[in-house]
């Protein structure tokens, strides 16, 4: 398996996120993989290039990374 850096990863996230969710827990892994290698503890999500852009969306998001183990914060939210 090829490493992906942290982007890489995201825009595997973004894309699966925009295609119902498919293989997202893959994608989730494959960040957590390359988050680990870069000793990151959370990564920032774009929301404008989230599908469900709310508050809502933003915290059901969170919670389901965070029980993969995987904190995310938001860019340009108005949380």
């Amino acid at each position: 398996m090829t490493t992906l850096t942290v982007q890489q990863a995201l825009d595997n996230i973004y894309a699966s996120l925009k295609n119902d969710n498919e293989d997202i827990d893959t994608h989730i892994q494959h960040l957590k993989t390359a988050m680990s290698a870069g000793s990151q503890k959370s990564v920032e999500v774009e929301s404008a290039r989230l599908v469900q852009n709310n508050r809502q969306g933003r915290k059901l998001m969170q919670s389901y990374f965070r029980k993969r183990g995987v904190i995310v914060t938001f860019s340009d939210s108005a949380q």
